[in-house]
């Protein structure tokens, strides 16, 4: 059976493809633009990606590019997916990496509603394996949340759900970011609000320039 890509480079930084499952169906997701990052194709033939699956292929993509890739390198847990609804490999495989390569730095990109989604905060849980989380707020309101996220979890305010994450992480000590794309069509986001709400939540704020390519 051919090898799923679990694991790419981009940007010079190592890459973890746990899933195609999301809650989001976001109209700006590089999946629906194309079907490869790199020329690898990320959609994956099954979900049951197991943390063995994901170490075998990370250590045999290390000792294929360079033998020391992970002391220098930073990890993503990013891919066609939400890398938060395979929490357990993830922590599995973070563990690995913080065991055997403590200065690489690891960050989750993420829609930021694992704690819905499991009905308790999992940040705590991730106290030592996960440095960084890259959080999509996407937008200021909820009616346009809703209209550029598509979100699929049971709740009117499927925003007010990300910026308790985004909080949750920031009270936990993990160095948060978050993210809108902007440029994506007529969609007219207020940059300067999406700022402010996350400052107010105590995260940094990256606006990421929306392109046809996807990254």
């Amino acid at each position: 059976m051919e090898e799923q890509n679990l694991v790419y480079l981009l940007d010079g930084k190592i890459y973890i493809n746990l899933t195609n499952n999301c809650t989001n169906m976001c109209l700006f997701c590089i999946r629906n633009l194309k079907d490869d990052v790199c020329g690898q194709n990320l959609w994956l033939k099954n979900d049951s990606v197991s943390s063995k699956e994901v170490l075998e292929q990370l250590k045999d993509f290390c000792e294929k590019e360079n033998p020391a890739l992970l002391v220098s390198k930073d990890l993503v847990f990013c891919g066609y997916g939400e890398p938060t609804l395979k929490l357990d490999v993830l922590k599995e495989v973070a563990k690995y990496v913080k065991e055997n390569y403590k200065n690489t730095k690891i960050r989750v990109n993420t829609n930021g509603h694992a704690n819905f989604v499991y009905k308790r905060i999992i940040l705590p849980e991730l106290k030592g394996l996960v440095d960084e989380f890259s959080v999509s707020l996407n937008a200021e309101t909820e009616e346009l949340y809703k209209a550029i996220a598509q979100p699929n979890i049971k709740t009117d305010t499927p925003l007010q759900v990300v910026k308790d994450f985004i909080k949750s992480s920031t009270e936990e000590g993990f160095e948060t970011t978050a993210s809108i794309v902007s440029g994506y069509k007529d969609f007219d986001i207020d940059t300067e609000k999406c700022r402010e709400i996350a400052t107010s939540l105590g995260a940094k704020f990256r606006v990421r320039e929306w392109l046809e390519r996807g990254y």
